[in-house]
């Protein structure tokens, strides 16, 4: 796999693993909005993998659903080299 399409199959892997972390905390978008500070729009679009995440955002986010960056991106790449279709 390049370069460029692991970095894209990290970058949807961590747009899954974001919204099904909100979902299994049965969290809306506006609820973890609120919690990370970010609009619901902004979650809503990372989650739908139409924008991908700056550095801060994802930080943010990360809080807003009490979890490690590290490990959301550790598990992201175990997923995209597994599955690189994700």
């Amino acid at each position: 796999m390049t370069a460029d399409k692991l970095r894209a199959a990290v970058c949807s892997s961590v747009a899954a693993i974001l919204k099904e972390e909100r979902l299994n905390r049965k969290l809306s978008l506006s609820a973890l909005a609120g919690r990370a500070g970010l609009s619901y729009q902004i979650i809503s679009y990372v989650e739908r993998r139409m924008r991908t995440p700056n550095l801060d955002t994802l930080l943010r986010i990360a809080d807003g659903l009490e979890i490690d960056v590290a490990d959301v991106l550790r598990n992201a790449r175990r997923r995209a080299v597994k599955n690189p279709s994700t």
